[in-house]
Protein backbone atom coordinates (compact mmCIF):
# COMPACT_ATOMS: atom_id res chain seq x y z
CA UNK A 1 0.00 0.00 0.00
CA UNK A 2 1.14 3.65 -0.94
CA UNK A 3 1.86 5.32 2.25
CA UNK A 4 3.41 8.51 3.55
CA UNK A 5 5.58 8.85 7.01
CA UNK A 6 4.22 12.14 8.81
CA UNK A 7 5.95 13.93 12.27
CA UNK A 8 4.47 16.31 14.30
CA UNK A 9 7.11 17.45 16.71
CA UNK A 10 6.11 19.29 20.05
CA UNK A 11 8.31 20.91 23.04
CA UNK A 12 7.66 17.48 25.00
CA UNK A 13 6.55 15.03 22.62
CA UNK A 14 5.99 13.71 19.07
CA UNK A 15 3.31 12.20 17.22
CA UNK A 16 4.18 10.04 13.90
CA UNK A 17 1.68 8.33 11.48
CA UNK A 18 2.27 6.32 8.18
CA UNK A 19 -0.76 7.71 6.10
CA UNK A 20 -2.62 6.50 3.22
CA UNK A 21 -3.19 8.04 -0.17
CA UNK A 22 -6.66 8.09 0.70
CA UNK A 23 -6.04 10.19 3.87
CA UNK A 24 -6.18 6.89 6.25
CA UNK A 25 -4.62 7.10 9.49
CA UNK A 26 -2.91 3.81 8.38
CA UNK A 27 -0.68 3.10 12.02
CA UNK A 28 -0.24 6.39 14.49
CA UNK A 29 2.72 6.62 17.52
CA UNK A 30 4.47 8.69 20.18
CA UNK A 31 7.33 9.50 21.26
CA UNK A 32 9.04 12.06 24.07
CA UNK A 33 10.87 15.04 21.90
CA UNK A 34 13.61 14.81 24.53
CA UNK A 35 14.45 18.64 24.52
CA UNK A 36 16.13 18.32 27.90
CA UNK A 37 19.37 16.60 26.08
CA UNK A 38 19.45 19.59 23.86
CA UNK A 39 18.93 20.83 20.15
CA UNK A 40 21.04 18.03 18.55
CA UNK A 41 19.61 15.02 20.09
CA UNK A 42 16.05 15.99 18.97
CA UNK A 43 17.18 16.32 15.60
CA UNK A 44 18.43 12.49 15.92
CA UNK A 45 15.10 11.44 17.65
CA UNK A 46 12.95 12.71 15.08
CA UNK A 47 15.12 11.13 12.24
CA UNK A 48 15.63 7.84 14.08
CA UNK A 49 11.67 8.08 14.83
CA UNK A 50 11.38 8.42 10.65
CA UNK A 51 13.50 5.70 9.80
CA UNK A 52 11.73 3.37 12.04
CA UNK A 53 8.51 4.15 10.90
CA UNK A 54 10.01 3.73 7.18
CA UNK A 55 11.04 0.28 8.24
CA UNK A 56 7.40 -0.32 9.93
CA UNK A 57 6.36 0.40 6.67
CA UNK A 58 8.16 -1.86 4.57
CA UNK A 59 7.31 -4.91 6.97
CA UNK A 60 3.84 -3.61 7.32
CA UNK A 61 2.55 -3.13 3.51
CA UNK A 62 5.88 -4.48 1.39
CA UNK A 63 6.86 -1.22 0.21
CA UNK A 64 8.83 2.41 1.48
CA UNK A 65 6.95 5.26 2.13
CA UNK A 66 6.82 7.32 -0.79
CA UNK A 67 7.30 10.55 0.42
CA UNK A 68 7.71 12.32 4.53
CA UNK A 69 5.99 15.45 5.74
CA UNK A 70 7.16 16.83 9.25
CA UNK A 71 5.39 19.37 11.33
CA UNK A 72 7.41 21.77 13.94
CA UNK A 73 6.81 24.44 15.85
CA UNK A 74 8.54 28.29 15.57
CA UNK A 75 9.16 29.65 12.55
CA UNK A 76 9.94 27.84 9.52
CA UNK A 77 10.42 28.86 5.53
CA UNK A 78 8.85 25.66 3.79
CA UNK A 79 9.79 26.77 0.47
CA UNK A 80 13.94 26.30 1.73
CA UNK A 81 12.70 23.37 3.82
CA UNK A 82 14.29 25.36 7.20
CA UNK A 83 13.69 25.51 10.56
CA UNK A 84 14.33 29.27 10.74
CA UNK A 85 13.59 29.28 14.49
CA UNK A 86 12.34 27.29 17.52
CA UNK A 87 12.84 28.58 20.87
CA UNK A 88 11.38 25.64 22.71
CA UNK A 89 13.54 23.13 21.27
CA UNK A 90 16.97 25.10 20.24
CA UNK A 91 16.96 25.68 17.07
CA UNK A 92 18.07 28.27 14.78
CA UNK A 93 18.39 27.67 10.92
CA UNK A 94 18.34 24.07 11.28
CA UNK A 95 17.99 22.35 7.51
CA UNK A 96 15.61 19.72 8.55
CA UNK A 97 14.15 18.58 5.23
CA UNK A 98 17.81 17.95 3.64
CA UNK A 99 18.49 15.96 6.95
CA UNK A 100 15.11 13.91 6.95
CA UNK A 101 15.41 13.23 3.27
CA UNK A 102 19.30 11.97 3.37
CA UNK A 103 18.14 9.73 6.28
CA UNK A 104 15.54 8.41 4.72
CA UNK A 105 17.89 7.45 1.32
CA UNK A 106 16.40 10.62 -0.52
CA UNK A 107 12.61 10.64 -0.28
CA UNK A 108 10.99 14.35 -0.77
CA UNK A 109 10.42 15.50 2.33
CA UNK A 110 7.76 18.55 3.10
CA UNK A 111 8.22 20.72 6.13
CA UNK A 112 5.04 22.61 7.17
CA UNK A 113 4.25 24.85 10.46
CA UNK A 114 2.76 22.55 13.00
CA UNK A 115 -0.58 24.93 13.42
CA UNK A 116 -1.17 25.33 9.83
CA UNK A 117 -0.79 21.26 9.47
CA UNK A 118 -3.19 20.90 11.82
CA UNK A 119 -5.68 23.28 10.24
CA UNK A 120 -4.82 21.52 6.70
CA UNK A 121 -6.07 18.24 8.04
CA UNK A 122 -9.08 19.95 10.17
CA UNK A 123 -10.10 21.77 6.80
CA UNK A 124 -9.66 18.17 4.54
CA UNK A 125 -10.75 15.67 6.33
CA UNK A 126 -11.60 17.10 9.67
CA UNK A 127 -14.16 20.26 11.00
CA UNK A 128 -13.66 21.83 8.25
CA UNK A 129 -14.27 19.58 5.40
CA UNK A 130 -16.15 21.24 2.68
CA UNK A 131 -15.20 25.47 4.01
CA UNK A 132 -14.19 27.23 1.04
CA UNK A 133 -12.95 29.41 3.91
CA UNK A 134 -12.13 28.46 7.37
CA UNK A 135 -10.34 29.60 10.53
CA UNK A 136 -8.69 27.22 13.04
CA UNK A 137 -7.91 28.43 16.59
CA UNK A 138 -6.23 26.43 18.63
CA UNK A 139 -5.94 27.26 22.19
CA UNK A 140 -3.17 25.63 24.50
CA UNK A 141 -0.57 27.03 25.79
CA UNK A 142 -0.28 29.75 23.12
CA UNK A 143 -2.78 30.76 20.96
CA UNK A 144 -2.34 30.37 17.21
CA UNK A 145 -4.43 30.45 13.70
CA UNK A 146 -4.61 28.89 10.38
CA UNK A 147 -6.42 30.46 7.68
CA UNK A 148 -7.83 28.08 5.08
CA UNK A 149 -8.39 28.88 1.57
CA UNK A 150 -9.87 26.57 -0.86
CA UNK A 151 -8.18 23.29 0.24
CA UNK A 152 -5.19 25.22 1.29
CA UNK A 153 -3.82 27.02 4.35
CA UNK A 154 -2.23 30.64 3.73
CA UNK A 155 0.84 31.23 4.77
CA UNK A 156 1.48 34.92 4.00
CA UNK A 157 4.48 36.49 2.61
CA UNK A 158 7.13 35.66 5.49
CA UNK A 159 5.15 32.62 6.88
CA UNK A 160 3.25 34.75 9.88
CA UNK A 161 -0.22 34.14 8.69
CA UNK A 162 -2.68 33.02 11.45
CA UNK A 163 -0.76 34.21 14.42
CA UNK A 164 -3.71 35.36 15.86
CA UNK A 165 -2.31 35.15 19.57
CA UNK A 166 -0.78 38.31 18.88
CA UNK A 167 -3.56 40.17 18.28
CA UNK A 168 -3.49 42.67 21.23
CA UNK A 169 -6.66 42.81 22.96
CA UNK A 170 -6.39 44.68 26.28
CA UNK A 171 -3.86 47.33 25.48
CA UNK A 172 -2.79 47.94 29.24
CA UNK A 173 -2.61 44.05 29.47
CA UNK A 174 0.24 41.37 30.71
CA UNK A 175 3.28 41.48 28.71
CA UNK A 176 3.66 39.18 26.43
CA UNK A 177 6.39 36.90 25.08
CA UNK A 178 6.85 38.56 21.97
CA UNK A 179 6.95 42.19 23.58
CA UNK A 180 3.82 43.57 23.37
CA UNK A 181 1.36 43.96 25.88
CA UNK A 182 -2.09 42.60 26.05
CA UNK A 183 -2.00 39.97 23.41
CA UNK A 184 -4.85 37.24 22.97
CA UNK A 185 -2.32 34.56 23.93
CA UNK A 186 -1.57 36.09 27.64
CA UNK A 187 -5.58 36.30 28.40
CA UNK A 188 -7.03 33.44 26.82
CA UNK A 189 -4.69 30.72 26.08
CA UNK A 190 -5.02 27.33 28.11
CA UNK A 191 -2.23 28.84 29.96
CA UNK A 192 -3.23 32.21 30.85
CA UNK A 193 -7.02 30.54 32.29
CA UNK A 194 -4.39 28.10 34.37
CA UNK A 195 -2.61 30.62 35.65
CA UNK A 196 -5.87 32.76 36.42
CA UNK A 197 -7.40 30.50 38.00
CA UNK A 198 -4.74 29.32 40.17
CA UNK A 199 -4.21 32.92 41.42
CA UNK A 200 -8.17 33.17 42.18
CA UNK A 201 -8.27 30.02 43.72
CA UNK A 202 -5.43 30.21 45.59
CA UNK A 203 -4.51 26.61 44.14
CA UNK A 204 -0.95 26.68 42.71
CA UNK A 205 -1.47 23.42 40.87
CA UNK A 206 -4.92 24.24 39.32
CA UNK A 207 -5.25 24.12 35.83
CA UNK A 208 -7.64 25.52 33.17
CA UNK A 209 -9.37 22.07 33.12
CA UNK A 210 -10.52 22.26 36.91
CA UNK A 211 -11.59 26.13 35.93
CA UNK A 212 -14.05 24.51 33.77
CA UNK A 213 -15.33 22.31 36.42
CA UNK A 214 -16.13 24.75 38.56
CA UNK A 215 -17.93 26.74 36.23
CA UNK A 216 -19.60 24.05 35.81
CA UNK A 217 -20.06 24.23 39.55
CA UNK A 218 -21.63 27.53 39.67
CA UNK A 219 -17.83 28.89 41.71
CA UNK A 220 -18.58 33.05 41.30
CA UNK A 221 -14.64 32.84 41.32
CA UNK A 222 -14.74 30.58 38.42
CA UNK A 223 -17.14 32.11 36.41
CA UNK A 224 -14.75 35.59 36.50
CA UNK A 225 -12.04 34.28 35.57
CA UNK A 226 -13.48 32.39 32.76
CA UNK A 227 -15.46 35.18 31.62
CA UNK A 228 -12.51 37.25 31.15
CA UNK A 229 -10.99 34.75 28.92
CA UNK A 230 -14.27 34.19 26.75
CA UNK A 231 -14.25 38.23 26.11
CA UNK A 232 -10.73 38.36 25.73
CA UNK A 233 -11.13 35.54 22.89
CA UNK A 234 -14.47 37.06 21.56
CA UNK A 235 -12.47 40.67 20.88
CA UNK A 236 -9.74 39.01 19.42
CA UNK A 237 -11.89 36.77 17.32
CA UNK A 238 -13.90 39.18 16.43
CA UNK A 239 -11.32 41.48 14.31
CA UNK A 240 -10.17 38.11 12.89
CA UNK A 241 -13.77 37.59 11.30
CA UNK A 242 -13.90 41.20 10.21
CA UNK A 243 -10.88 40.86 8.31
CA UNK A 244 -11.24 37.18 7.19
CA UNK A 245 -14.94 36.70 6.76
CA UNK A 246 -14.79 32.45 7.07
CA UNK A 247 -17.59 30.47 6.41
CA UNK A 248 -16.42 28.20 9.41
CA UNK A 249 -14.28 28.58 12.93
CA UNK A 250 -12.92 25.61 14.47
CA UNK A 251 -11.69 25.91 17.60
CA UNK A 252 -9.44 23.42 18.82
CA UNK A 253 -6.84 22.79 21.57
CA UNK A 254 -6.41 22.00 25.00
CA UNK A 255 -9.45 24.77 26.19
CA UNK A 256 -11.87 23.05 23.59
CA UNK A 257 -12.05 19.88 26.02
CA UNK A 258 -14.59 21.93 28.00
CA UNK A 259 -17.05 21.82 25.10
CA UNK A 260 -20.74 24.02 25.68
CA UNK A 261 -18.72 25.39 28.92
CA UNK A 262 -16.74 27.43 26.37
CA UNK A 263 -18.66 27.37 23.22
CA UNK A 264 -21.66 28.26 24.59
CA UNK A 265 -20.40 32.24 26.58
CA UNK A 266 -17.79 32.39 23.27
CA UNK A 267 -21.02 32.01 20.89
CA UNK A 268 -22.71 34.71 22.70
CA UNK A 269 -20.26 36.78 22.91
CA UNK A 270 -19.28 36.78 19.25
CA UNK A 271 -23.31 37.22 18.91
CA UNK A 272 -23.04 40.24 20.83
CA UNK A 273 -19.92 41.68 18.97
CA UNK A 274 -20.53 41.27 15.40
CA UNK A 275 -22.77 44.26 13.48
CA UNK A 276 -22.08 43.90 9.59
CA UNK A 277 -20.19 40.53 10.10
CA UNK A 278 -21.83 37.58 9.05
CA UNK A 279 -21.55 34.92 12.19
CA UNK A 280 -19.38 31.87 11.05
CA UNK A 281 -20.25 28.09 12.10
CA UNK A 282 -18.44 27.87 15.29
CA UNK A 283 -17.48 24.12 15.58
CA UNK A 284 -14.87 22.37 17.66
CA UNK A 285 -12.73 20.67 15.86
CA UNK A 286 -12.46 17.02 15.39
CA UNK A 287 -9.16 15.52 14.97
CA UNK A 288 -7.83 16.51 18.42
CA UNK A 289 -3.83 15.74 19.25
CA UNK A 290 -3.99 14.03 15.69
CA UNK A 291 -4.29 16.87 13.61
CA UNK A 292 -0.54 17.73 13.13
CA UNK A 293 0.56 14.49 12.08
CA UNK A 294 -1.95 13.71 9.94
CA UNK A 295 -1.52 17.17 8.50
CA UNK A 296 2.33 16.67 7.77
CA UNK A 297 0.60 13.58 5.77
CA UNK A 298 -1.06 15.85 3.98
CA UNK A 299 1.95 17.94 3.34
CA UNK A 300 3.77 15.14 2.20
CA UNK A 301 1.06 13.90 -0.45
CA UNK A 302 0.75 17.08 -1.94
CA UNK A 303 4.33 17.58 -2.42
CA UNK A 304 4.20 14.30 -4.15
CA UNK A 305 1.24 15.32 -6.89
CA UNK A 306 2.91 18.69 -7.28
CA UNK A 307 5.77 16.44 -8.32
CA UNK A 308 5.99 15.87 -12.71
CA UNK A 309 4.83 12.79 -13.91
CA UNK A 310 4.12 11.47 -10.23
CA UNK A 311 -0.08 11.02 -10.52
CA UNK A 312 -0.81 11.44 -6.76
CA UNK A 313 -3.90 12.57 -5.90
CA UNK A 314 -4.22 14.78 -2.51
CA UNK A 315 -6.63 13.04 -0.13
CA UNK A 316 -10.00 15.68 0.34
CA UNK A 317 -12.85 14.11 1.50
CA UNK A 318 -11.77 10.66 3.47
CA UNK A 319 -13.11 9.91 6.60
CA UNK A 320 -10.33 9.60 9.12
CA UNK A 321 -9.67 6.48 10.50
CA UNK A 322 -7.45 4.86 13.57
Amino acid sequence: MEHVIALDVGGTGMKAALVGADGALLHSARRDTGRERGAQAVVESILDFAADLRALGEERFGRSAVAAGVAVPGIIDAERGIAVYAANLGWRDLPLRELLSRRLDGVPVALGHDVRSGGLAEGRVGAGRGADRFLFVPLGTGIAGAIGIGGRIEPGAHGYAGEIGHIVVRPEGPVCGCGRRGCLERLASASAVSAAWARASDRPDADAADCAKAVDGGDPRALAVWQEAVDALADGLLTALTLLDPSTLIIGGGLAQAGETLFGPLRSALNSRVTFERMPDLVPAALGDRAGALGAGLLAWDLLAEAPGHGATTPDSTEVTA
